[in-house]
């Protein structure tokens, strides 16, 4: 009896011994397919700080995302891994936005102007000549601007409900951002400011345009932390001064549709079809100018890219590499 349970014992610790080597073998390979770390950095631009998150091998190209409003870089923080496992990574927030230093709105014009201009001058300090530019909501009047001073800089351009068309924009929402550029009144800066408050970041931005079947795959991190950058009146106020210039992307647009004509940049559109606020006739808009765009009309909102992560990361990659930018 001694002898079988000795036997037996040695048996299962062979066993055991082989699982393990086996395991470690998994392991290794598995570790090779883990992603680049993700960066927290701050570079001092004009005697002010910008942060901004970075991943991946620097001589891959060069992928920057720009993020909207009420965001900063933390919107992108399940994309960037993705993303990093072949291309480099940068994911800046505005001035004024996130963990950048916000200027006082007393004594600083916000305008997209401005915010343009810090982000330039953030990726011309990191050394990045050419890049593929991810825009949504805030990200595309940004973006926009700076490619207006040289399309050619841009490798490829990914549009995730970002609007530069009039269609994209129901009159209603048309005659809003007009109205907050021209209306100076008190009433009116009191009702921009309301809509700066946690109420409206929750549920008119995050959970708008999101149903039943959707709303828990909105991750309650994304307010959490917008909010924690929206508590003061300063920080409410900065926004108010972008509402109030957002009408001038508007009178843009028909310059930067121009440009896209005359340059037909490799994009994707990637947009959640279910955004209330800046609607899928704006995505199909882009094919006007761009007609050899890749259209994907997502299941999403407004934030396709917290719903729909992992989808958009692969028909990013699989875009890039069908266009041989890798």
């Amino acid at each position: 009896m001694k002898q079988l349970i000795v036997i037996s014992f040695l048996a299962f610790s062979l066993f055991a011994c082989n699982n393990a080597k086996e395991a470690n073998v998994l392991d290794s390979k598995k570790e090779f397919f883990l992603p680049p770390a993700t960066t927290y950095n701050y570079t001092e631009i004009d005697s002010v700080k910008l942060f901004y998150r970075a991943a991946g091998n620097k001589s891959n190209p060069t992928i920057v995302l720009l993020h909207g409003y009420p965001t900063s870089s933390h919107s992108y923080r399940n994309l960037i891994p993705m993303l990093a496992t072949h291309y480099h990574v940068i994911a800046p927030d505005n001035l004024g936005s996130g963990y950048s230093t916000h200027l006082d709105p007393n004594t600083t014009d916000y305008s997209f102007d401005l915010l343009a201009d810090y982000t330039e001058k953030l990726i011309n300090k990191l050394q990045v000549k050419n890049y593929i530019m991810y825009m949504q909501d805030f990200g595309a009047p940004v973006g926009y601007r700076m490619m207006m001073k040289n399309p050619k800089r841009i490798e490829a351009l990914i549009v995730q409900n970002a609007n530069a068309y009039l269609d994209g924009l129901t009159p209603k929402r048309q005659a809003f951002f007009r109205t907050a550029q021209k209306d100076t009144t008190q009433e009116k800066h009191d009702f921009l400011y309301s809509i700066t408050g946690e109420d409206a970041i929750i549920n008119k931005q995050y959970l708008f345009d999101l149903d039943s079947t959707n709303r828990n795959i909105q991750s309650p991190d994304a307010w959490t932390h917008d909010l924690a950058f929206l508590t003061s009146k300063k920080d409410r106020e900065i926004q108010v001064q972008l509402f109030k210039d957002y009408n001038t992307n508007l009178l843009s647009y028909p310059k930067w549709q121009k440009m896209l004509k005359d340059n037909q940049p490799k994009t994707l559109i990637t947009w959640g079809k279910k955004d209330l606020k800046f609607n899928y006739k704006g995505a199909e808009a882009y094919l006007r100018d761009l007609p050899k765009a890749e259209l994907h009309l997502l299941d999403a909102g407004h934030f396709a890219a917290e719903e729909k992560t992992s989808e958009i990361a692969k028909l990013i990659l699989e875009f890039l590499a069908k266009h041989k930018i890798e």
